[in-house]
């Protein structure tokens, strides 16, 4: 007879944050653990850098925490996590960097500029995706942020729009331009490998 593991169902958001609200600060660890990997890649994307990020991380981490008392769910608990992330970041990168954060990866990021599906192709993509890679890391801090949050973490317009505090049709814009800079960039890397 084999003993079947009954799965614990996972709690919504607004009970996760009532819970830890009372008290319950183990809840506060499951909360990291749904929220880790989006806050991971808006900081890598962002800073480029893995100490700064693992700092910033837990800077993030903690301002959710000392703030979780104020949210009201009037969005989505992802979207507010996001923008404190994102506001974090901007601080840092206005502070510690040169950067001029108003100008101008996971395949999942990327798929949309390698689309061939040939076998003997495969080695190839694999070297582009790491070339794009860094040509997603070139990019301004808000492009890097926009491309992660829309192809890795699948967050709709409107929601990026509440993380970085921008109309829905800037947050298009930036996509679009950012998509054909990479597009560009790629497209002239190819024709300076072939000629």
């Amino acid at each position: 007879m084999s003993v079947i593991e009954k799965k614990v169902p996972l709690l919504s958001d607004q009970n996760l944050v009532k819970k830890i609200r009372r008290g319950d600060t183990r809840r506060f660890g499951e909360l990291i653990d749904r929220y880790q990997r989006l806050v991971l890649h808006i900081v890598w994307r962002m800073t480029g850098d893995q100490q700064i990020t693992e700092d910033l991380v837990q800077d993030i981490f903690i301002k959710v925490y000392d703030n979780l008392d104020g949210f009201r769910f009037e969005s989505k608990l992802s979207t507010w996590i996001g923008r404190i992330a994102y506001n974090t970041c901007i601080n840092y990168l206005r502070r510690e960097k040169p950067v001029m954060i108003d100008d101008l990866p996971d395949d999942s990021e990327i798929k949309w500029l390698i689309s061939s599906d040939r076998p003997d192709d495969i080695i190839e993509d694999h070297d582009q995706k790491q070339y794009i890679h860094r040509l997603i890391e070139q990019l301004p801090p808000l492009y890097r942020a926009i491309l992660t949050m829309f192809h890795l973490q699948a967050m709709s317009y409107k929601e990026i729009a509440e993380v970085v505090d921008k109309p829905e049709g800037t947050i298009k814009s930036y996509l679009f331009r950012a998509r054909k800079l990479l597009k560009e960039r790629l497209t002239a890397a190819q024709e300076g490998v072939t000629s």
